[in-house]
């Protein structure tokens, strides 16, 4: 069951983290930059992004129980956050201005560690999972999902060219597609629990 979560947990800050999505947003941003410093430059913005959600994942219980927030309230809210964000990875709608540095130069924390990777949707869905799961359980899924992650993220060119634009595309729909289902199954939860009479084999699920 642990294994279950953690899997679970692991795959969901994957789409959110969406990598594949934010290849060519990658390659804009830095573009005109020597490529060994662009290497330099996404390992330290995803070292940051990595700090940021550790940090959100640890303090997001305390900041639950202090704002008394129920499990079951955390489990809705989460299933509505992460239907919404799935529902703009498959219709995708202004996500290109991230792109656009508002600074000259080589860009710093924003926009390539916050909000790229270490997105509004991300951060909500650590805190949200803290609440529900043991520390190791959420430090070891953010770690693998940030592996992942930096390992996409920094093949970003090869990867374009082997992919193109429309199957960048692609992946992201699919990656959409599979959210959508994990968001789902996450408000059924917190449904089932909050309204007893209900239970888990109505909607057909283990």
């Amino acid at each position: 069951m642990v294994w279950m979560s953690l899997f679970s947990i692991t795959l969901s800050l994957i789409l959110l983290m969406d990598p594949i999505g934010n290849v060519p947003l990658y390659i804009s941003v830095l573009k005109g930059i020597d490529h060994k410093r662009q290497m330099r430059i996404i390992v330290r913005e995803l070292l940051i992004a990595l700090a940021v959600i550790m940090a959100f994942s640890l303090l997001g219980d305390h900041i639950l129980r202090m704002l008394h927030i129920s499990q079951q309230t955390t489990l809705i809210a989460g299933g509505l956050i992460l239907f919404i964000m799935a529902i703009r990875m498959i219709f995708p709608q202004g996500k290109e201005a991230y792109a656009e540095s508002p600074e000259k130069g080589e860009p710093f924390i924003v926009p390539l560690a916050i909000p790229l990777v270490a997105g509004p949707s991300v951060l909500a869905a650590v805190m949200i999972y803290s609440d529900r799961e043991s520390h190791w359980v959420m430090l070891s899924a953010i770690t693998m999902a940030w592996i992942v992650t930096f390992l996409i993220l920094i093949i970003a060119p090869f990867l374009r060219k082997i992919l193109g634009i429309r199957g960048v595309v692609a992946c992201e729909r699919l990656m959409g597609l599979i959210l959508t289902l994990l968001a789902v199954q996450m408000f059924v939860e917190g449904l089932t629990q909050t309204t007893p009479s209900l239970n888990l084999q109505t909607f057909n699920l283990p």
